[in-house]
């Protein structure tokens, strides 16, 4: 199969210093090959390197539909 594929800089500087006289299409598709490889192979229950956990941020104690109790948060409740 024939497609563009556009690299960033450092991955296309590692792909060339891998070459060594060889082509560089087959270097490109090895390093694909053991790339997908190891995604595939990862256990079920390992996170992806993308993704984070969520955490609670505690009750929510400021009403923002309520420009006062915005305003008592961050000017004191003397202002009400």
């Amino acid at each position: 199969m024939r497609t563009t594929l556009t690299l960033d800089d450092d991955v296309a500087e590692a792909l060339q210093r891998l070459a060594h006289g060889r082509r560089f299409k087959e270097v490109a598709n090895t390093a694909l090959r053991l790339g997908l490889r190891a995604m595939e192979s990862r256990a079920p229950d390992e996170a992806p390197l993308d993704r984070t956990e969520p955490v609670s941020g505690g009750p929510r104690l400021l009403n923002l539909d309520d420009p006062w109790d915005v305003i008592a948060a961050t000017e004191g409740e003397d202002t009400r």
